[in-house]
């Protein structure tokens, strides 16, 4: 039984896939779908640990997801990392504003997903 559990939201099946197994296989309990709204819905449920979620997605965008979470006090203080097209910068200002604590630009590799999980998930426990 993982003891960490990890959503993983995008529109693109293979990216959530392959983050989806890196994660599973470093032990974690992996939830996935590809909209904001059931996102949201997902959240709220199971109090994932941590958040990976596209910015560009159908229903609810990331940011509006993000949005959402911190704006419910059950869901508001999940780490969120975005995952970003490039073109799509996410200005220092908004980043601060919605508590995204990472931002990993696409192509990246699981590996960088993983390790960037690991880091959020360190600070979050020293906070």
């Amino acid at each position: 039984m993982a003891d960490r559990k990890a959503l993983v939201v995008d529109d693109e099946f293979h990216i959530v896939q392959v983050v989806a197994i890196k994660l599973k296989n470093n032990g974690f309990e992996v939830l996935t779908t590809d909209n904001g709204a059931s996102a949201y819905t997902l959240a709220a449920q199971h109090k994932p640990d941590i958040i990976i979620t596209d910015y560009q997605m159908p229903v609810l965008t990331g940011l509006e997801l993000i949005e959402k979470l911190r704006s419910d006090q059950q869901t508001a203080a999940i780490p969120v990392i975005m995952l970003t097209a490039r073109g799509f910068a996410i200005e220092d200002q908004q980043k601060q504003k919605l508590n995204i604590a990472a931002c990993l630009s696409k192509p990246f590799s699981p590996r960088e997903v993983l390790q960037t999980v690991e880091e959020v998930l360190k600070q979050t426990v020293h906070a």
